[in-house]
């Protein structure tokens, strides 16, 4: 019986490893390709024992926890876009009100909030409340004076 190749491999067509991120561009699931789970499913199909095939409970629940994995993603997406655009709202209420706050270099600023705006995607998408010549995140809020 021939070896299944490790995680993080994918195997070509002709069953010969290829190098990491050769193949498809498929949903990724904590650095794991459904892609890369598929070929080393069919592989594993391919090469097993005869005498002793895979059980059929086990290739089922192996396709409910991806499903189940992708679904949780799909949702945490969803949950975190729906953050976004609830911190959006809240901030954008707060243009043209005075607010007490503390900005980056934890100094207490006074002043009414001019405009709102997101902070990149690798920061975790915080939104800015731009106060005068400073830049507050929506969090550091200390008070709305009005």
């Amino acid at each position: 019986m021939s070896r299944i190749p490790a995680l993080g491999t994918t195997v070509s067509p002709a069953g010969a490893p290829a190098t990491p991120g050769e193949g498809s561009q498929g949903n990724s699931l904590d650095g794991v390709q459904i892609d890369d789970f598929l070929t080393l499913l069919i592989t594993e199909l391919q090469n097993q024992d005869p005498l002793d095939p895979l059980d059929n409970a086990q290739l089922l629940s192996q396709v409910s926890q991806i499903r189940e994995i992708g679904s949780n993603d799909q949702l945490t997406r969803t949950l975190e876009m729906v953050r976004i655009g609830q911190n959006m709202s809240t901030a954008s209420s707060l243009i043209g009100k005075k607010i007490r706050a503390l900005d980056d270099n934890l100094q207490e600023i006074e002043g009414v909030v001019e405009r709102v705006s997101v902070g990149a995607a690798e920061e975790g998408a915080s939104i800015r409340l731009h106060v005068g010549d400073s830049e507050v995140a929506l969090k550091n809020i200390r008070e709305i004076v009005g």
